[in-house]
């Protein structure tokens, strides 16, 4: 009886150590790809004033790095993509990476998190995958090498490294990872008790099906549980069935113990036409719930892991306006460019959510049903268009036939007139390709028809 009362003592207190080593702040993501950005300096200090407990860049930078010295913001840096191959293949390059990123400003600068590429598992140049964990290694052993103990190394990966989620309990790697990449990944991240960083997002999980995935659910604010039959666990949100599916992962391949970190988790404010729920009502809604569940104490966990801390960092910082594709990738952000809040946001969750004022009513939570056109956008520049106007016309499928002299489109002669039907017409027919309606911020979605007399433009139906 005692030695089991002293086995329950020790185990307690093991927990509260663990948990204790976990900080439950919230961190950010300091993305900066746009042209109309503040100032590091001026980034740092609102970073400061908002109360995040983490930062992570997604690079190295030394300016940064230098304004981050001295505060008691913990910070994540990152190994590029290109430079992978080269660290994983020699331990001088390695070093020579943590001298000049980590050494230069560590302890001064409370580096955390090395994070070895960035979802680099979703990306197309396969080349780098078989030399990921070995650059993770590399960068371990020159930390150890300086007996540094309490910067952890991982990588961030996305949602794409799972071939099934649903439901959480038939969470698997895809086949073409399972054992090239995730078991020694998986090991090296045990055998260093790392974290498992997931880039996590269920606005995409549930945008890309919103008929069967109830929006409630992925607000966290769902009055009705889903139970998973495989694992007869309930769920309240869309958040922890995502983690969990990686939870299951992990243990099929005898690792049920990593700890989880989300790299990247929020919600877009504007999106297109075709972008179902982008608004700033669901996005103050999510980021607000996910900021009280994370940092609840006792901290909740998820049905798979109850009361486990998952450091958080929520995607973005600012909007990015230099950012490609759909309009929702250029407006993740909790800061416009210049710096002032979209929405109010208390990142220690101290704050009741009834103390908020009213959010704009939320317009597009339902998907539109209609055509829909590609067109100029207000304010483009005509060199640009130009430019754009022959890629679009250049590739092939007699994209621009109608623009040609004589046809039914060619008059008026503008640049203006011929680039949107150019665009319209590209989009309408490689949009099951990827296209989108954006052609680096020249051009925009309409649901007003921009025909004109015996011109008609094609359009894309949703």
């Amino acid at each position: 009886m005692a030695t089991a009362l002293l086995t329950t003592i020790l185990l307690s207190s093991f927990l509260v150590v663990s948990s204790a080593e976990i900080s439950s702040k919230i961190g950010i993501n300091y993305g900066r790809i746009g042209n109309n950005l503040p100032s590091p300096y001026r980034t740092i200090e609102t970073v400061k004033s908002m109360n995040a407990g983490r930062i992570k860049l997604y690079d190295s930078d030394p300016e940064i790095l230098k304004l981050l010295s001295g505060t008691n913001i913990h910070v994540s840096v990152m190994v590029q993509n290109n430079d992978i191959i080269r660290i994983a293949s020699s331990q001088a390059v390695a070093e020579q990476w943590v001298q000049d990123n980590v050494l230069a400003y560590y302890p001064d600068t409370m580096i955390r998190f090395v994070l070895v590429g960035n979802e680099v598992l979703s990306h197309q140049d396969r080349r780098i995958w078989p030399s990921l964990v070995p650059a993770m290694r590399r960068i371990k052993n020159s930390l150890n090498t300086h007996d540094i103990k309490n910067i952890k190394v991982g990588t961030p990966l996305a949602m794409d490294v799972l071939q099934s989620t649903f439901p959480p309990s038939s969470g698997r790697f895809r086949p073409d990872i399972t054992d090239t990449v995730m078991a020694p990944l998986l090991r090296f991240l045990n055998g260093t008790k790392s974290f498992f960083f997931i880039d996590v997002y269920p606005y995409l999980a549930w945008s890309a099906n919103p008929k069967d995935i109830s929006l409630d659910f992925a607000l966290f604010r769902s009055r009705v549980n889903q139970t998973d039959h495989g694992s007869h666990l309930v769920y309240t949100n869309l958040l922890d069935q995502m983690l969990d599916s990686v939870i299951f992962a992990m243990r099929k391949l005898g690792y049920p113990d990593i700890r989880l970190a989300i790299a990247e988790t929020g919600w877009p404010t504007i999106g297109d036409i075709d972008q179902v729920g982008a608004n700033i009502n669901n996005a103050a809604t999510y980021n607000r719930k996910l900021v009280q569940k994370m940092t609840a104490k006792p901290p909740l966990g998820t049905p798979a892991r109850p009361g486990s801390v998952t450091p958080t960092f929520i995607f973005s910082l600012y909007d990015e306006n230099q950012k490609t594709g759909p309009t929702t990738e250029r407006h993740w952000g909790l800061l416009r460019s210049n710096g002032t809040p979209i929405y109010e946001i208390d990142l220690t969750g101290k704050r009741p959510l009834s103390s908020y004022k009213p959010l704009p009513a939320a317009r597009n939570n339902v998907p539109y049903k209609g055509k829909v056109w590609c067109e100029v956008a207000p304010g483009a520049d005509a060199m640009n268009l130009s430019m754009a106007l022959s890629y679009a016309c250049g590739q092939g499928n007699q994209t621009c036939a109608a623009l040609n002299p004589g046809r039914q489109c060619y008059e008026p002669v503008s640049v203006f007139w011929h680039a949107s039907y150019a665009f319209s017409s590209y989009w309408a027919r490689f949009r099951k390709q990827g296209a989108t309606c954006y052609f680096n911020g020249l051009a925009r979605q309409t649901r007003a028809n921009p025909s004109r007399g015996h011109c008609s433009f094609p359009s894309v139906t949703l």
